[in-house]
């Protein structure tokens, strides 16, 4: 029976499906999941809404659907968020069993969307709670859109000291051609339609928690009644004799990503560091640099966080696209003409000739800002905070790359982990805590990098590893492996 917005259509037989089944079935040409768990059905969008991998091939545990790329988790009775990385729900459908028949209703528009957006409240002008969000990230982000959802109705302000909105930066390394719009996490309108202020082109430069207060470098200052923190990392500086020539490059923005690409094409390259940016920078620029060679203090990449035998693999698969390796090597001198670079000097006195030189040697916390303040941080400028995402300091809160917060499966022990999935969960959990809900922090850290269309998928923390267990083939590139202590 159809009405005016919605369809029902059969889809299968009941006994056609098993329990624990993950089936993809059409309803108007659309793809939908139907899901039989514990002997009840339910039907929910097909696509994950991060990345768009198909939800049939996912993992099914309890009520929860876990994404087979990148860890994304859903209600499959509601199509709300579990884990992240994603922003937007699943949409979800009714699903009833007549005579051993089974029949979804959906609304067309719902059929249309592969994605939910969660209920957000509407911002009451006469609401003066103001929630000042520093950093622009994904961490802030979620920490806004969650605020909304949660039922806060006083003033949002996000700032950050980019150009834009919100973007994908894991996209930066992964696909440098990309353009602006296509990272967005949000489009502009999305902000002002929820009462989110965006601002963007604005560095805060210091904090006064006792008159909660954030100071910023073109002399406003913004009163706030909850502080998030969340402005990031910034890329480790080459320090060396030539490291400020022209075309020594860094890689923090959609500006350095176009830069880099435009300067490589056709160029000679060489890449300082081989650790996620650098070997992911070089994996992109392979088929469109004239050379490229990679220098690093390590004997295989990723060595520090994957270990010899998978940074072995990596190494391999891009010596196989005419990738030089230099490790076990430092970069003494960058050399150059006119003011820009020519060579890069290794410590042993090998000569690498370079158009353009890419530093990926690590990054450093964006908390100098906080330095007069009482917030308590690490020796490297992580901010301390508890499982609820609150610092020391009341009212204040953090979130994301420029944290050290307990990590549960590390039995409490504080740590920085900057994965792109670990800053979305801050973002939500510092949310909730800001408007006194008491929730704290359970997750997984789970990151990924791709290579040449081979994608590695981590899950867990694994410092301090002393051995490793392989299951499949390293050379065919099918394997898991275990990470023991």
């Amino acid at each position: 029976m159809d009405t005016e917005d919605s369809i029902t259509e059969q889809v299968c037989q009941e006994s056609d499906v098993q329990d624990g089944e993950l089936r993809e079935v059409e309803v108007a040409g659309h793809k939908v999941l139907l899901v039989r768990n514990k002997m009840e059905f339910s039907a929910v969008g097909s696509k994950c809404t991060h990345a768009g991998a198909s939800l049939s091939k996912g993992v099914l545990a309890g009520n929860r659907l876990r994404c087979p790329w990148h860890g994304a988790c859903f209600n499959i009775r509601t199509g709300d968020i579990e884990e992240y990385p994603t922003l937007d729900c699943l949409p979800c459908f009714k699903v009833r069993v007549e005579d051993g028949k089974v029949f979804i209703t959906a609304k067309k528009k719902d059929l249309e969307s592969d994605r939910k957006l969660k209920a957000m409240s509407e911002r009451c002008r006469s609401n003066e709670n103001t929630m000042l969000l520093l950093g622009g990230g994904a961490a802030a982000l979620v920490c806004a859109e969650t605020l909304r959802q949660e039922g806060f109705t006083g003033r949002i302000i996000m700032v950050t000291k980019e150009k834009h909105v919100p973007y994908d930066r894991t996209q930066l390394s992964k696909a440098m051609d990309k353009t602006l719009e296509s990272i967005y996490l949000r489009q502009q309108d999305f902000f002002e339609a929820h009462g989110i202020d965006v601002w963007t082109d604005k560095e805060v430069v210091s904090v006064d928690t006792q008159g909660q207060k954030a100071h910023f470098q073109d002399g406003a200052l913004q009163r706030y009644d909850q502080l998030l923190i969340a402005t990031g990392s910034s890329p480790r500086q080459l320090q060396c004799p030539g490291s400020d020539l022209e075309n020594v490059c860094s890689l923090q923005t959609p500006e350095d990503a176009n830069r880099i690409l435009h300067l490589a094409t056709g160029k000679r390259v060489v890449i300082l560091g081989a650790s996620f940016i650098g070997m992911e920078v070089a994996a992109f620029l392979s088929d469109k640099a004239s050379t490229i060679c990679v220098v690093a203090r390590e004997e295989f990449p990723f060595q520090a966080v994957l270990g010899p035998q998978l940074g072995g693999v990596a190494m391999k698969m891009l010596q196989n696209k005419r990738v030089k390796f230099y490790m076990k090597a430092e970069i003494s001198e960058l050399r150059g003409e006119n003011r820009k670079v020519t060579e890069a000097v290794l410590a042993s006195g090998e000569k690498l000739p370079a158009d353009v030189v890419v530093v990926g040697i690590g990054v450093t916390s964006n908390s100098g800002f906080l330095k007069d303040t009482s917030i308590a941080m690490d020796r490297g400028g992580a901010i301390l905070v508890d499982l609820f995402m609150q610092t020391n300091v009341p009212r204040v809160f953090a979130a994301g790359d420029v944290t050290s917060f307990p990590v549960t499966l590390f039995g409490g022990m504080t740590a920085t982990i900057r994965h792109w999935q670990i800053a979305q969960a801050h973002g939500h959990i510092a949310a909730l805590n800001m408007l006194k809900k008491q929730k704290a922090l359970h997750t997984v850290p789970f990151f990924w990098t791709s290579l040449l269309g081979k994608s590695i998928r981590y899950a867990g923390y694994g410092k301090g590893y002393t051995d490793t267990v392989v299951k499949g083939n390293l050379e065919q590139l099918k394997f898991l492996v275990f990470y023991i202590k």
